[in-house]
Order: structure tokens, then C-alpha cells, then sequence
């Protein structure tokens, strides 16, 4: 990252230091507002078939329970788009006012004869009016323009009855679906999605509608960040309104890993006060996404504006592609070395070895070896008290400073230091140390830091607004020419496992996006640690969220990855029980991405980031893919996951499972 002032670029946000959400107009969807002086509105999606009108009720009365503020149920057929209003009906009748809106892909005429009983609407402009073939077209600006011409006719109608309604709409561009015509001109880039949305919101402009959302959805989180981040910025250039937003990560998968994905995504934005709409896509009942929406948002509610920090002047930092800061190698950190993992042990006294566990290694007594996981940590912080047995080769310590001095072995181990005993002139390891510097101490330390010193950076703050607080530290080292690794330190008081993994996929996550960060290092507290089981379980939780904030912000690939959508009403298969199922058959292949899709509405373009794919094309019926290339067509879903495998096989990305029951 070269150093340059690009404070130009900034222009995305109100500000890099303080909490300040970004005005934009107030869009009426129902008896809802999104935007404007509004709090941020909760948002998810039906799963049930949209033709199950009594499933489609009940499904959504969960969801609204749940704290689901907006219903979006898809409509890829006319007969779904006006079975839409029985569901509406349905709703009222139970006493429930909540808006619905409809979800179109590839047809017009559908989303005409919802736009006139729903509140909004969602249309994707990359196949709206567009069929997809994944052709590269060579357009001259004349056929460009006549391509415009046949996308305003496709449009228009829909626009019109919107605005005669009072319908509300969302442009919600997928990078996966950009049209062929976009992708000739700008290729699968941010920019490619920012113009796909504008080509449709001109139209509307013209036509003076404004009743509209725009989102910029991604299963990459650093192509959705600097997509959004890009928006706001051409809406501003181009004299648009500043439309809401709806903010979300296509198919971020399940469980834990589906809430550090989308959070990397989601938080970051929301810490720049972008946002004000919010879905959570993951592959599990739609009712588990509201509550985590609402654990995201609500960190917002209560945020002071003022910060108290320093404000940028100019920032080094190009907010709308990915490069990583410089940093200089120690040992195996920083340079070009993948982020490390340190996970916090401190607060246990005496750990046995069956309890390092919780840390990916496993001690196997009967062979008396050790064998590791793909989640098994680089470091562990073990404070002030050793730890009592012989380490596999896997993992190093770090001890504090004053517990190292004394150690036996200290070659080893790696002591960690306050800036006070920097300045002390201490004995210090010959090759690798860490300094415990808070973010407000950066200023008093940059004299004392030269880029030669062998010393890794552990950066923490005790501020609000932590991820703002790390990240004007790190600019401040980078306009000092301070090359040392840093790794962010975050620590959350609340043993909430949820906040836990939303917080730190949040604060961590929205660094390494922008290619801030040498590793992480989740802190424990000792306090709220008086039970050994509660630490240990704690312990466990801080080191897998570490490797998934890694993984969910595209920076260490340390676990197969899973891109699966939510399932939805055009599901053609049970997508939890397969995800599951392929799961189990492939999570030990590191660094490969699997696309598991219902249907194929989000589907081969989706899954434009993923390795293999696993499409439903038929009641029972399955579509392999190997990156964009369709493979085998039309396979009984019975035999699809062993001829997926087949593929991987023959593509020499396959490897035998270790057998073992310790895993």
C-alpha cells in the first residue's frame, strides 16, 4: 500500500473516527419508513412455497414474532405474484400490518401484478430484462445505447405502476447476476454492480419515482464493502438522491460461520453509518435471522456520535480495492504470511494438555502424539503462568515479559511487553516479541518504533467505538511508515457467544477488508472467568471465531467453504439437510468453495466465486458445475453429492478424510 493521500475517495462516509449515520431520504413501504431519521428496519425472507398460501401465513407470523419488520416472499411466476394476495389477506385478517414485499428475478409481467398488491417490490437489474449466457459481447456505444432503449421499455411499465400505487422498490443488484452487457463493459467488478443498479435508477429519475432502496449484495464481503462504498459515492458524483440502503451478504451459509460472514460484511458498513435496512441470508429457518439482525443493529442505537478520537486528515487507505498494508516479515508474521490466529488462555491456571482442545490440537494419549485441526491456533497467550507440559510443534507461547525473564526456556517462548518496559530498554527475545499497545498510546510509541525491531504489534483499545479506534491507529502507523505486523486485539465483556462472534467479525473483519491487520487476537477477561467450563468453552468460541473472521473476510482459507443460499420458495431440495450432507462428506478440504443453490435464479452466477457447484434444476434433479461450466446436467439428486465428489476427484482437489474419532 503505497502511501497517498486519497481523502478524496472518503466521500463515502460522514466520518472515519466518529458515529455518524449517512443521511439519506425517508422511503414509505406501508406504515414503515427505511431511511431518513428512522431506526434501521429488520428485514427476512420466506422459505415456504409461495403457492402454500396458509404455509406462507404461518411462516411469516414467525418471522414477524422473531422481529421481522418487512416479509419478502419471492414471486417468479405470475400465479405466485398474485397468490401474494391471499398471504396479504391472510396476514391482515390475524391482525398483522407488517409490509410485504416481492422478490423478482426474470419476469416482468410477475412483478407488474405484485407491484399492485404488495408494498414493494425487489427487481435484479442483472437479469430483470436480461438473459444471461455468459457470452462476452464486444458493444459499440451505439449498440450499448440501443441495449438501454430495450431495458427502458422492459422497465417502464413496472415503474409506472409503483408510482401509481405507492409501491416501493428495491434495485437490488447481485454480483453474481450481473448481465452480460455489464459484464463486457466493466467485467464482475464493484463498479460493474454500481452501474447495473444505475442504468434502472435513471429510469426511474426520469420518470421523477424515488420511491427506492438499492442494495449491492455479494457472498464475497470484500467485493459487498467496497460495492456499497462505491455507490454512495456515484450517487453523490452523479447528482442522485441519496437513496437507503439495504445491506446483506448473499448466501453466507449457516450457523456460526453464516453470522461471522455476513457480519464482516454488514458491520463494517454500519460502523461507517451505512445501512438502513438489514437482512441476514442464512441457510436455516427464516425466524433465527431477525434475532441477529437485531443484536447487529442494536449496537448502533445507543452508540454516541463522538468518539473522542483524532480525526483523518488525510487517509492512505483506498477504500474501493482491496491492498494489503506493508508490513515487514517477523517470523512468521506480517510480510507475506497469513494472518495468524493468538487465542487468550490466560485466564486458565494449570492447563492440562486434553484441555489445549479447545485450541484445535488434541492430545491423543494412547499414541502420545498430538494432531491438529484445520482451526488449530499459531500462538497462545498464556499471561503470567506458563503452561506446565511440552507444546506440540504447531503452537508457540507468548508469556508476559516478567513470567519470560525467568522462564528456563527462553528461546521458545515469546515474551509480551507494555510500552512502559519497551522505554525501560528490556532484554528482548532475539527474533520475535509483542508489544501490548493500546490505540490511544500509538502517538508517545511511533518515536520509539523502528522497522527493524523484532516486534509484533497487539493493538487494543477501550473504546466504544473499537473498530473506528483500531483503524485511525493503524493510520497513524501507515503515515508514520511504521511497517511492523500488527495484529488487532478486540475484547468483549459480555460472554455472549452471539455478540461474541457478531462484535469481533465486526471490528476485526471491517479492518482486514481493507487490508488492515496481521492476525487477531481475541481477549479474555478474567473476571468474568471464575468457572474453569465456562473458559474453557469461551476459550473454544474466541479461537474458531478467529479462523471464521479470517476465512469471512477472504484473508486466510482455512476450512472448506460453503456459499449456500437461504432457501426460498423456489427451492428445488431440501437445502439444509444437503448442505449438511455435502458438509460432512467435504469439510475437510481446505480452502475449497462449494456453491450449494436451490434453483438457478441465484445460481452459476452466485456462485461465481466458488470452486464446484450443486444446483437444483428439477424436482429430484441436480446440475454440477465446475466453476461457471455446467458439468453434468440432470443428475438424481440420490447420486449428485457422490458425482460432485467425482468432479472433485478428477479435478486432483480431492483428499482421502483422516480417519479418527478425535476430530
Amino acid at each position: 500500500m503505497e502511501l497517498k493521500t486519497v481523502t478524496d475517495n472518503y466521500k463515502y462516509c460522514n466520518s472515519l473516527t466518529n458515529y455518524s449515520r449517512r443521511k439519506t431520504i425517508p422511503v414509505r413501504v406501508g406504515d414503515l419508513f427505511i431511511g431518513g431519521d428512522n431506526p434501521i428496519v429488520v428485514q427476512s425472507m420466506t422459505t415456504v412455497d409461495t403457492m402454500d398460501t396458509k404455509g406462507s401465513i404461518e411462516q411469516s407470523i414467525r418471522m414477524i414474532e422473531s422481529g421481522c419488520q418487512l416479509v419478502r416472499i419471492t414471486a417468479p411466476s405470475i400465479k405466485e405474484a398474485e397468490n401474494l394476495r391471499k398471504i396479504k389477506e391472510g396476514l391482515r385478517q390475524r391482525g398483522y400490518q407488517t409490509p410485504l414485499v416481492a422478490d423478482i428475478h426474470f419476469t416482468p409481467n410477475a412483478a407488474e401484478v405484485a407491484a399492485k398488491i404488495v408494498e414493494k417490490v425487489r427487481v435484479n437489474p442483472g437479469n430483470y430484462a436480461d438473459k444471461k449466457k455468459f457470452e462476452v459481447l464486444a458493444y459499440t456505444d451505439a449498440s450499448y445505447q440501443a441495449e438501454l432503449e430495450r431495458i427502458r421499455e422492459r422497465f417502464l411499465p413496472l415503474v409506472k405502476i409503483c408510482k401509481e400505487h405507492g409501491t416501493a422498490m428495491r434495485i437490488g443488484t447481485n454480483h453474481g447476476s450481473l448481465s452480460d452487457r455489464i459484464m463486457s463493459r466493466y467485467g464482475d467488478t464493484p463498479l460493474g454492480m454500481v452501474e447495473s443498479a444505475l442504468e434502472f435508477l435513471r429510469i426511474c429519475e426520469d420518470e421523477n419515482y424515488h420511491d427506492i432502496v438499492i442494495s449491492m449484495k455479494s457472498s464475497n464481503t470484500q467485493v459487498m464493502v467496497q460495492a456499497y462504498r462505491l455507490l454512495v459515492q456515484k450517487l453523490d458524483e452523479g447528482g442522485f438522491k441519496p437513496y437507503p440502503l439495504h445491506l446483506g451478504v448473499t448466501e453466507a451459509g449457516d450457523g456460526e460461520d453464516g453470522r461471522v460472514k455476513s457480519a464482516v460484511g454488514i458491520g463494517a458498513l454500519l460502523e461507517d453509518g451505512l445501512g438502513d435496512t438489514v437482512r441476514v441470508s442464512l441457510t436455516e429457518d427464516p425466524e433465527f435471522e431477525s434475532p441477529v439482525v437485531k443484536t447487529l443493529i442494536e449496537r448502533y442505537n445507543h452508540r454516541p456520535e463522538l468518539s473522542g478520537i483524532p480525526p483523518v486528515e488525510d487517509c492512505p487507505i483506498d477504500p474501493f480495492s482491496y491492498n494489503k498494508r506493508k508490513s515487514e516479515e517477523v517470523v512468521n508474521f506480517g510480510g507475506a504470511n497469513v494472518p495468524r490466529v493468538i487465542t487468550d488462555v490466560s485466564v486458565i491456571d494449570g492447563m492440562q494438555p486434553k484441555e489445549l482442545k479447545n485450541t484445535g490440537h488434541f492430545y491423543l494419549p494412547e499414541l502420545d502424539k498430538w494432531k491438529m485441526n484445520d482451526q488449530g491456533c499459531d500462538y497462545i497467550y498464556s499471561g503470567k503462568e506458563p503452561i506446565p507440559f511440552m507444546l506440540p510443534n504447531g503452537i508457540k507461547e507468548i508469556l508476559d515479559h516478567d513470567s519470560w525473564k525467568d522462564h528456563s526456556d527462553r528461546k521458545n517462548k515469546f515474551p509480551a511487553l507494555s510500552l512502559d518496559q519497551l522505554k525501560s530498554n528490556p532484554e528482548l527475545h532475539p527474533s520475535l516479541n509483542f508489544l501490548n499497545l493500546s490505540c490511544e498510546e500509538v502517538s508517545t510509541a511511533i518515536p520509539l518504533l523502528s522497522n527493524g525491531l523484532p516486534v509484533v504489534i497487539l493493538l487494543s483499545t477501550d473504546k466504544t467505538h473499537q473498530m473506528q479506534a483500531l483503524r485511525r491507529a493503524f493510520i497513524s502507523l501507515l503515515q508514520a511508515e511504521i511497517n511492523l505486523p500488527v495484529v488487532p486485539k478486540v475484547k468483549y465483556t459480555d460472554a455472549d457467544a452471539e455478540k461474541t462472534m457478531l462484535f469481533a467479525a465486526t471490528d476485526v473483519g471491517g479492518l482486514l477488508i481493507d487490508g488492515l491487520g496481521d492476525g487477531i487476537m481475541i481477549g479474555m477477561d478474567r473476571l468474568a472467568m471464575a468457572n474453569r467450563e465456562k473458559a474453557l468453552l469461551q476459550i473454544k468460541l474466541h479461537n474458531s471465531v478467529s479462523f471464521g473472521v479470517l476465512q469471512a473476510a477472504r484473508t486466510r482459507m482455512s476450512k472448506t467453504e460453503y456459499i449456500s443460499c437461504p432457501s426460498c420458495g423456489r427451492t428445488l431440495f431440501d437445502l439444509q439437510e444437503t448442505t449438511a450432507m455435502i458438509r460432512k462428506r467435504t469439510d475437510h478440504l481446505k480452502g475449497v468453495k462449494i456453491g450449494i443453490m436451490g434453483c438457478i435464479v441465484n445460481g452459476p452466477g452466485e456462485m461465481a466465486d466458488a470452486d464446484y457447484g450443486y444446483v437444483g434444476s428439477g424436482k429430484g434433479k441436480i446440475t454440477l458445475y465446475k466453476g461457471k461450466e455446467v458439468v453434468k446436467r440432470s443428475v438424481p439428486s440420490e447420486r449428485a453429492v457422490d458425482e460432485l465428489i467425482d468432479i472433485i476427484k478428477q479435478d486432483g482437489q480431492w483428499i482421502e478424510p483422516e480417519v479418527s474419532d478425535h476430530h
